[in-house]
């Protein structure tokens, strides 16, 4: 099981609490739906999954409106409706209807053949009408894979719907800040906002002059020492800049009150926000650090405004609850490189590699031996042949071998979202390079690159999970009503713009 099972470490992010509520066909014993349940209950504790076991059993409309006052008591935030037996097709898909959060359907196996006239439910069949009356009411519920089983079957597709769950309620309770147009140059990152809308998000925009004007004004802020403090401990032997920590400090503290300020009816905030040229003449640095240590908490900030790329880190970050990062999709791995690291490589083809990069906004824990720099990019444009100053603030270092999932929602010009998931992992190969860097490898790479990246026009930015979290991701995508799921196919398994005669 993934750390849902705990207080999720990061502040930004929803803390479940599933309640399981049975049904019952009221031509069926009742006692079957409750014994059931019961079971359950006791298979997810033994999963230390925090399931609250709701007390009534929908068998008509009466029971839904008892239900959905049970589930206010308990405050409960994602449900997950089980068929003990056969089930009432149209109050129990009126029940998740009428509930705020997601909702799960799964049904029970029938246990042992000594026990197939009272103790046989038919859920397996209900399940079908289930189904039926879902289409009718236009609901998008977490269906697993196969929806059947025993009642530790079933505690296993519960632990799955978990970190779906969690993404769904994040969504729904989210709001995005965004600060400065989207660069010209960087019209790949900009996208229609009313998908957004679409979703249930809530979005803030504001200009580069609102960002500045915030920053002053945390000039004399208290947080400000137990920031500069807190950066000094994280960075260690890092803190390359001593002198350059008051002022991120002013500007963390800056994005951290904006967003207690203005999250109004919603939860949790992220932020999209400009980042250069004129950031660094007027704030005296690059943002990149600070974006790394927001990041570390479920707030990211992605770059160049890109407001898709923040959300795509924000699912991930839900998903997985680790830190998620946003990087470029950014150069190949040299076959000099390739070679002299082929214990390492395996049996990967150098099609299936590509480096994955950003300034330097990948949180340390993500990160060997990350220290502070320079943006050398930047210092060209900005300072050619002088001693870096206002290009400094960022958090370089090679990135952590270990799984990763990249994944990106996006919408295309006319509103309609799209998404890909792709899984593979970072190799323990030394980049060489600068920035927050890292050489990645994932199967028929070359393949998706072209005929998923490349044809379906996604930006270079993608957002990066530290584990794999391709099966959670689907399935959100699939309830959020995405239809175009894109992922790296296998050999021999084409895409529709793939050229068969190669």
């Amino acid at each position: 099981m993934d750390k849902q099972k705990a207080e999720p470490e990061m502040k930004n992010v929803p803390q479940i609490k599933l309640g399981l509520i049975a049904v019952s066909r009221d031509c069926f014993p009742i006692e079957l739906s409750r014994t059931r349940r019961q079971n359950l209950t006791a298979a997810c504790k033994k999963l230390q999954l925090p399931v609250v076991e709701l007390q009534t059993i929908i068998e008509n409309e009466q029971h839904v409106l008892q239900a959905l006052e049970e589930i206010k008591q308990h405050e409960i935030n994602a449900l997950v409706i089980y068929l003990g037996n056969f089930g009432p097709e149209g109050p129990e898909t009126m029940l998740a209807q009428k509930f705020a959060g997601p909702a799960m359907f799964a049904a029970a196996a029938e246990e042992t053949a000594a026990d197939l006239v009272n103790g046989r439910g038919d859920a397996y069949c209900g399940m079908l009408n289930a189904s039926y009356s879902i289409g009718l009411r236009g609901l998008r519920p977490y269906i697993p894979e196969y929806p059947v089983g025993t009642a530790e079957e079933v505690a296993l597709m519960i632990q799955d719907f978990w970190p779906v769950a969690r993404i769904l309620v994040g969504l729904r309770n989210l709001k995005i800040f965004s600060f400065g147009p989207r660069p010209q140059d960087f019209l790949a990152c900009n996208a229609p906002i009313k998908a957004l809308y679409d979703l249930g998000i809530e979005i803030m925009e504001n200009s580069e002059l609102d960002l500045y004007d915030i920053c002053l004004a945390a000039k004399d802020d208290p947080m400000l020492p137990q920031i500069s403090r807190a950066m000094a401990q994280e960075l260690g032997a890092g803190n390359t800049y001593p002198n350059l920590l008051d002022k991120l400090a002013q500007y963390e503290v800056a994005l951290r009150r904006f967003m207690e300020n203005n999250l109004g009816a919603r939860t949790y905030g992220i932020f999209a926000n400009k980042c250069w040229p004129a950031f660094e003449k007027y704030f005296g640095h690059v943002p990149c650090y600070i974006n790394s240590r927001l990041a570390a908490e479920g707030i990211p900030v992605s770059c160049e405004v890109d407001i898709y790329g923040a959300l795509s880190e924000y699912i991930v970050a839900c998903a997985s609850l680790l830190p998620p990062a946003i990087l470029d999709i950014n150069n190949t791995v040299p076959r000099d490189m390739y070679d002299a690291n082929r214990a390492v490589m395996g049996d990967y083809a150098l099609t299936d590699l590509f480096m994955g990069f950003h300034c330097g906004n990948t949180s340390s824990s993500c990160m060997v031996a990350p220290r502070m720099k320079y943006q050398l990019i930047m210092h060209r444009l900005m300072e050619p042949g002088q001693e870096a100053d206002i290009t400094r603030g960022t958090l370089e270092g090679q990135i952590k071998a270990g799984p990763v999932t990249i994944f990106r929602l996006q919408s295309t010009a006319d509103t309609q979202l799209k998404s890909y998931i792709a899984l593979g992992e970072v190799l323990d190969v030394n980049p060489r390079s600068f920035g927050s860097i890292g050489v990645f490898a994932i199967r028929e790479l070359g393949r998706f690159y072209r005929h998923v990246l490349i044809e379906k026009r996604y930006p270079h930015h993608t957002a990066v999970a530290f584990a794999h979290a391709g099966k959670s991701l689907f399935a959100a995508a699939r309830m959020l009503g995405v239809q175009d799921i894109s992922f790296n196919q296998p050999k021999g398994m084409f895409y529709p713009s793939e050229n068969p005669f190669q």
